[in-house]
C-alpha cells in the first residue's frame, strides 16, 4: 500500500514538472523587405500594350519546370538529376544524417535503462577432518554459487525544456537540410539546362558557319576564275581564300565549346564525360517561352534557398531556449533495481532490493562561462536574421535582374534579325556588282563579314535569352513550394512520445504557438 502511494505521488510530481514552460523564446519568422511589384513588371505593363500580370503558378507549378521548353531531349537529361547528381546524393545524404540525428536528440526525453548479469561460483573450507591429504581438504570444501541480477535507470527530467528545445532545433536543422537538398537539386538541373541550351547554341553556331563555308568557298571559285581570265588579281583571291580558311578555324573552335558542354551535361547527370554522346542537330526554337513570376511575397515561399536561411532561424532561436535552460537547475532520477539467489531462475522477489534516488545541481559559479553562450547564441540568432533577410533581399535582385535581361534581350534579338536581314541583302548586292566589275572585291568581303557578324551576334543574343529564362526560373524558386518541406511532427514523429513536447504542430507558414 505504501509502495503504491509513492508511486502515485511520483507520478503526480513528474506529471507536475514536465508540464512546465519551456526556457527561451517561441519562433516567430522575422519581417524582411518584400516590394509589393517587380520593378520590371510595372515597366512592362507600362510599355507593352495589353499586357496582363499572370499568377504565378500558370505555367511553373510545383513540377518538372524544364517541361515548358516543349525538349524532349532536355527533360529525358534534367530528369536525371535527382537520381544521378553526386552532388545532390550528399545533399541527400545529409537531410538523412539530419533525420537520425532528430531520433538522438529525442532519446534524451526518456530514461535511460540498463540491466547487468553476474555469475559468481565461490569455494571456502569446510569443518570436517584436518587430514593432510588433498582428496580430505576437498572433500571438506564448501561450494556456493550466486547470481545477480541488476537493473539501473536514470532520467534527466526536462523540466525546463532543454532536451525539448534541443529537439526542436535539431528537427529545423533536418528541415533546413531539406531546403539544402531542394536547393542543390534546382541548383544542378539549372546548370545542365543551361549547358543544354549553350551546346545546341554550338551546334547552330557550327550549322550556320558551314552554310556560310559553302557561300564562302562559292565567292573563291568566283574569284579564281575571274583571276584565271585575267579579270581579278592574285589578291583578290588570297583574300578570298583567307576568308575560307579563317571560318574554317573558328567553326573547328566551336567544336571545343560544344565538346565542353556535353561533358558537363554527362557530370551533371551522375555520368562520365566518355558516356554521354549527344548528337548534333539545328536548334529551331527562336525564342523561350514567357515565364510568369507572379507577386513579390510568393518568393518567400518558392526559393528553397530562403526556406534554409528561415528554418535556420528556428534552429538558432532554439539554441537560445538550451542556453537559457542551461541556467536552472538539472533534475534527474535514477533508480536501481537487484534480484540475487543461488539460481539464475526463477527470479525469488525475497532478495529484491531497490533504490530510488533524486538528484538536482544548480550551477552556482562558473565565471561567466554560462552567461556568455546565452550571449553567443543571441548573437548567432540575430546574424541569421541578417542572413535570412540579405538572403531574400539577393533573391530579388535576382529576379529582376533576369526579368530585365529578358526584357531587354527580346528587344535586341529584333534588332539583330533585322540586322542580318539587311546585311544578306548587302552582300547578294555588292556581290552581283563585283562580277559586272562595279565595286572592288573588298566590298564583297566586308559586306560577307558583316553578314557572319551579324548573325553570330543575333545567336549569342538568343543564347542568352534562353540562358536568362533558365536563371529567371531558378530565381522565382523552379516548382518548388516551402510547403514541399516535411513537417516537423513528421521528422521527429513527436506526437507519440508521451510527454509534452512544444514543438509538436509546425504550420507550414513556420510559426510557432505558444510552448506550454
Amino acid at each position: 500500500m505504501m509502495r503504491g502511494l509513492s508511486l502515485a505521488s511520483v507520478s503526480g510530481v513528474l506529471i507536475g514538472l514536465l508540464s512546465s514552460c519551456t526556457a527561451g523564446p517561441d519562433y516567430a519568422r522575422p519581417n524582411a523587405i518584400v516590394p509589393s511589384v517587380f520593378k520590371e513588371q510595372e515597366v512592362k505593363d507600362k510599355s507593352a500594350k495589353g499586357w496582363k500580370r499572370i499568377t504565378p503558378l500558370d505555367l511553373v507549378d510545383r513540377g518538372p519546370w524544364w517541361m515548358i521548353y516543349r525538349d524532349p531531349e532536355l527533360s529525358k537529361l534534367v530528369s536525371q538529376v535527382e537520381i544521378s547528381n553526386q552532388t545532390v546524393a550528399a545533399a541527400e545524404a545529409s537531410y538523412q544524417q539530419a533525420r537520425e540525428i532528430i531520433r538522438e536528440g529525442q532519446a534524451g526525453l526518456f530514461p535511460t535503462v540498463t540491466a547487468g548479469y553476474t555469475a559468481e561460483r565461490t569455494r571456502s573450507p569446510g569443518n570436517g577432518s584436518t587430514s593432510n591429504s588433498s582428496s580430505s581438504l576437498n572433500a571438506s570444501a564448501i561450494y556456493a554459487s550466486s547470481h545477480t541480477v541488476t537493473t539501473n535507470a536514470s532520467w534527466e527530467l526536462d523540466v525546463w525544456g532543454r532536451i525539448r528545445r534541443t529537439v526542436e532545433a535539431d528537427a529545423a536543422s533536418a528541415q533546413l537540410s531539406a531546403a539544402d537538398l531542394a536547393n542543390a537539386e534546382l541548383s544542378a538541373q539549372t546548370q545542365l539546362a543551361i549547358a543544354y541550351f549553350n551546346l545546341r547554341a554550338s551546334d547552330e553556331l557550327e550549322a550556320v558557319l558551314q552554310q556560310t563555308l559553302v557561300d564562302f568557298r562559292r565567292t573563291r571559285d568566283i574569284v579564281k576564275n575571274q583571276y584565271t581570265v585575267g579579270t581579278s588579281t592574285r589578291a583578290d583571291f588570297i583574300t578570298a581564300d583567307t576568308q575560307v580558311l579563317s571560318t574554317e578555324a573558328i567553326a573547328i573552335n566551336v567544336g571545343i565549346q560544344r565538346a565542353q558542354y556535353e561533358h558537363a551535361i554527362a557530370v551533371l547527370t551522375g555520368r562520365g564525360p566518355a558516356e554521354l554522346s549527344m548528337p548534333k542537330h539545328r536548334w529551331t526554337t527562336h525564342s523561350p517561352p514567357v515565364i510568369p513570376v507572379g507577386i513579390p511575397s510568393r518568393l518567400l515561399e518558392r526559393r528553397p534557398d530562403i526556406a534554409a536561411a528561415e528554418r535556420q532561424l528556428q534552429q538558432l532561436n532554439a539554441l537560445v531556449g538550451v542556453a537559457v535552460a542551461n541556467f536552472y537547475p538539472v533534475i534527474s532520477l535514477s533508480g536501481v533495481l537487484s534480484f540475487a539467489g543461488p539460481k539464475p531462475w526463477p527470479i525469488s522477489a525475497a532478495t529484491e532490493a531497490w533504490a530510488l534516488i533524486g538528484a538536482a545541481s544548480q550551477p552556482m559559479f562558473d565565471g561567466g562561462a554560462l552567461d556568455a553562450q546565452l550571449q553567443a547564441a543571441k548573437a548567432s540568432y540575430l546574424q541569421g536574421v541578417a542572413n535570412y533577410r540579405q538572403t531574400v533581399l539577393t533573391a530579388f535582385q535576382q529576379v529582376e535582374d533576369q526579368l530585365a535581361a529578358i526584357r531587354l534581350l527580346t528587344l535586341e534579338l529584333k534588332r539583330w534579325d533585322d540586322a542580318v536581314k539587311e546585311a544578306r541583302e548587302a552582300v547578294t548586292f555588292y556581290l552581283n556588282q563585283y562580277r559586272v566589275g562595279t565595286v572592288a572585291f573588298t566590298s564583297v568581303v566586308t559586306a560577307q563579314s558583316t553578314l557572319l557578324t551579324n548573325i553570330e551576334s543575333a545567336l549569342t543574343v538568343r543564347q542568352n535569352l534562353f540562358v536568362a529564362s533558365v536563371n529567371l526560373i531558378a530565381a522565382i524558386g523552379g516548382g518548388w513550394e516551402a510547403s514541399n518541406l516535411p513537417a516537423i511532427e513528421d521528422l521527429s514523429d513527436i506526437k507519440a512520445l508521451p510527454l509534452p513536447v512544444p514543438v509538436s504542430a509546425l504550420p507550414a507558414t513556420f510559426t510557432t504557438s505558444e510552448t506550454q
